[in-house]
């Protein structure tokens, strides 16, 4: 935007704690005094209520974000902390918010999914040593994007600028107009002295007093020095020249001949330079990085511009002569060049579709050509956050280059990677539904992305249309390129997630195993392909219960990926995070304890505190410490990790889900049966509500929650809802899944606690018999059972059998758990043993 308004004060004042993103003060501002003020009087006023926006509104070209800029700097010494954010697009404000974290040294991770909540959190509730805060949000045109990322407390001060009429209704608005007459002359004359006061007036007049446009007529006189009757004579001719085009005869035409004048006198004398400004027209009004220009690039925009880019000297006249016509600003500071939407508008008029097509697709090359190519480390996200604004505006989407391609579905992975799942998701669709007309459905770019936009569907709980798409791929890759095709297979595993979460455990399984065996067929045991289908094949085998056949391919695919790829990739870390779930589900509940500490130790190594990898490890960690008898440490890890899971992706998510489940268990261990019952009861809740009545999850979270109530005194809703459960996990398992095994052995507990001895020793004998074939002699679910079957022979009178059933059990649980593990102290006590089921990931 240009300068602005009269003599602006010019004191120094000292710089802000925190001070972020600001443009740089505008020289030549002038003017605007009764707005500043009235500005200035608005945003002191003390307020009761919680922050209420102000914004200043107004047409395109008038100043707006001038007007903010100049406001922040007079009265930045009145302020603890101010950020400016972009506001046009979400990417932007995530951006802005996600640095503005840093600079606060929240604890939080580089993603925006945990950076922007932690810092709106911090703001409302003065969580900050900066509780007199200043946040702009420029260019914030959509009310419905831009509202949720206000703070709701806090003592600070939020303002808008928009073009949108629509904030007035929910701010204090201030609108801003064109300039008064006498700004118009004070500007052209403070810039060009020589010019008398007729002269200023006849071109403001003649300019209609839009400020964006005051500034261009004064650089261009600055610049050529010509009479003002020569240059109103230039603009008459070119407005008579827009108007017999069509155009709209308002302040619009007179606006648009003025810069088709400089225009017209930049392609005289550097006609490269117009060429980089008809390439940047197609990029969004934001700033972009001179880096895109710098450097030959990858494919011919043309002859005249390849030749500037290549050359620094050229590069840098050329941004020079762009400057010093006011049509695009460059900030030396940040190394940016930023164009008026305006300017943008008239570029595009100017061009003929040939034009276009060749700029449009020049702007797509220098987009992939700032393509870092690693959308997964945080280190490349701030250049695809620069970038990102410019994808959608330029239809870089729309683009058939194989290299513009790629570089779209490089930003559709960073925007996952980064956190912005919404935006990942708008993306990945525009993208799929672009493939499917531009290469066809069966094309195998299509069909990868459509694999995304069913993970960021995953992702986000909408799980039908996840599958739906899922095994449309499934079908035509194997169509297409066969079954043993490697893009084939990884549907396969796609397709056996789909079919986890909708719970049917026994088709996953089936179809990890094919892609499995296919993947070793066709690539070896040591591929890449081969060792992602074995850790999606343990996966399907845990689920389904086959605990130590998928230990055992847990353990054989983390030494291979080991060897292979290393220690410390994504996925050798995410098997290794496996096994220990896979080593304590079969029964080594201290040696997966100590295990998983070292793994927790080395997630947070890698990846830091707030990755949600680390959340991972650590509710395994969490359940671990449990298992092997550390209850309070268990249950401090336990209510980190769901606030994590929950933070970062609602109440719903499946990793959410089994992360409350975990700590509702805790909670009965120490005790708080109340909260557990709770927690317990809204967690059941969700599961049935996500994944339905028989899935094994929401099974699982009935099982734990029916142990809450037989404690609570209600044996008898115990037994129902265990009767009613097992009878599920039957139909929908097996009987000798160890969910209905456990299920089974704390329904003979709800029978006994009833006082029928008889029905629980039956119940007791038959489950004791599938626990060792399921978990083995020494497990501790197995030794469970064993405690109470010695339990339920002492109710019937027949101690002899009770007594040496009990001495041998508490020999193994001495041996297996060790003297002060609390299930052997519960043992020695003969208090009946509660079997936990804690879900394991999908």
């Amino acid at each position: 935007m240009p300068s602005l308004t009269s003599a602006a004060p010019r004191e120094v004042r000292s710089l802000p704690q925190v001070w972020g993103n600001v443009p740089p003060r505008n020289p030549n501002f002038t003017g605007r005094a009764v707005l500043l003020e009235e500005l200035h009087r608005q945003l002191s006023a003390e307020r009761e209520t919680a922050v209420l926006p102000q914004s200043l509104h107004g047409m395109g070209g008038v100043g707006k974000s001038q007007i903010a800029i100049e406001y922040i700097h007079r009265h930045r010494g009145e302020y603890d902390l101010v950020w400016w954010i972009p506001a046009e697009h979400t990417s932007q404000i995530l951006s802005a918010l996600t640095e503005l974290a840093f600079r606060l040294n929240l604890d939080v991770s580089r993603e925006a999914i945990s950076a922007v909540p932690a810092v709106r959190e911090a703001l409302s509730t003065s969580e900050t040593a900066y509780s007199n805060w200043l946040l702009v949000f420029d260019n914030a045109e959509s009310l419905s994007d831009v509202r949720p990322f206000f703070p709701t407390g806090g003592h600070g001060k939020i303002l808008v600028t928009s073009r949108n009429p629509e904030w007035a209704a929910v701010t204090r608005p201030l609108e801003v107009d064109v300039f008064t007459r006498g700004e118009s002359t004070a500007f052209l004359m403070r810039r060009t002295p020589e010019l008398s006061i007729d002269e200023a007036d006849r071109l403001a007049d003649a300019l209609g007093d839009l400020p964006l446009a005051v500034e261009q007529a004064a650089a261009w006189r600055v610049a050529t020095g010509m009479p003002v009757d020569e240059y109103l004579g230039l603009l008459h001719d070119k407005r008579i020249e827009l108007l017999e085009l069509g155009t709209s005869p308002d302040y619009e035409v007179s606006v648009a001949a003025a810069w088709n004048v400089s225009l017209d006198r930049l392609e005289e004398v550097n006609k490269a330079a117009l060429q980089l400004l008809q390439v940047c027209s197609f990029f969004a009004p934001e700033p972009i990085s001179r880096d895109l220009f710098a450097g030959s690039p990858s494919s011919q925009i043309t002859e005249m511009l390849d030749e500037t880019l290549r050359d620094p000297i050229k590069l840098a006249r050329a941004i020079r002569d762009i400057q010093r016509y006011a049509l695009a600003k460059f900030d030396h500071r940040a190394g940016t060049l930023q164009m008026h939407r305006l300017v943008q508008a008239v570029l595009a008029s100017r061009m003929t579709p040939d034009q276009t097509e060749v700029m449009r697709h020049g702007a797509h090359t220098l987009l992939a050509n700032g393509d870092a190519n690693n959308p997964s480390v945080p280190e490349a996200w701030p250049r695809y956050q620069a970038l990102l604004p410019h994808l959608t505006v330029s239809g870089a989407i729309e683009s058939v280059d194989p290299r513009v391609q790629q570089f779209v579905f490089n930003m559709v992975k960073f925007l996952y990677y980064w956190g912005d799942h919404d935006g990942c998701l708008a993306l990945a669709a525009a993208v799929h539904e672009q493939r499917k007309r531009d290469r066809g459905e069966h094309n195998e770019h299509t069909l990868s992305a459509a694999k995304w936009r069913a993970w960021i569907l995953w992702v986000l709980g909408n799980f039908p249309e996840a599958a739906a798409i899922n095994k449309r791929a499934l079908e035509l890759s194997e169509a297409t390129f066969g079954p043993a095709d490697e893009g084939t297979l990884d549907s396969m595993s796609r397709v056996a997630l789909d079919l986890r979460t909708a719970g049917d455990a026994q088709g996953a399984l089936e179809l990890d195993r094919r892609a499995f065996e296919g993947c070793t067929r066709e690539f070896g045991e040591d591929d890449p392909a081969t060792l992602n289908a074995a850790m999606h094949l343990g996966s399907s085998l845990k689920f389904n219960g086959a605990l130590r056949e998928a230990l055992e391919l847990d353990a054989d695919t983390y030494r291979r990926r080991v060897a292979i790829l290393g220690e410390n990739t994504d996925d050798t870390l995410r098997v290794l995070n496996y096994l220990t779930i896979a080593q304590r589900e079969a029964g080594d509940y201290l040696g997966a304890r100590k295990r998983q500490e070292e793994v927790y130790r080395t997630f947070v190594r890698v990846y830091g505190m707030e990755n949600p990898a680390v959340t991972r490890a650590a509710r395994n960690l969490a359940v671990a410490r449990r298992r092997a008898g550390d209850h309070d440490g268990a249950i401090d890890l336990s209510v980190e990790t769901l606030r994590k899971f929950s933070t970062r992706y609602g109440d719903e998510y499946p990793e959410t889900m089994a992360a409350a489940l975990d700590l509702a268990i805790d909670l009965r261990h120490a005790g708080k049966l109340a909260d557990a019952r709770r927690l317990g009861t809204e967690t059941l809740d969700r599961y049935v509500k996500v994944f339905g009545q028989r899935h094994p999850h929401t099974l699982a979270a009935r099982a734990n929650l029916a142990i809450v109530l037989r404690l609570q005194g209600d044996a008898d809703a115990a037994r129902t809802s265990n009767l009613e459960s097992l009878v599920l996990l039957e139909e929908t398992l097996d009987p000798d899944h160890p969910i209905a095994v456990v299920c089974a052995i704390n329904l003979a507990s709800d029978l006994a606690a009833l006082g029928k001895a008889q029905e629980a020793y039956e119940r007791d004998i038959d489950s004791l018999d599938r626990g060792r074939r399921v978990f083995g002699e020494r497990h501790p679910s197995t030794l469970a059972c064993s405690l109470n079957l010695a339990l339920d022979l002492r109710h019937l009178d027949r101690t002899a059998e009770a007594d040496k059933i009990h001495a041998d059990t508490m020999d193994r649980f001495r041996k297996i758990l060790g003297e002060r593990h609390p299930a052997t102290l519960n043992a020695l006590q003969s208090v009946r043993a509660d079997c936990d089921i804690d879900p394991t990931p999908l």
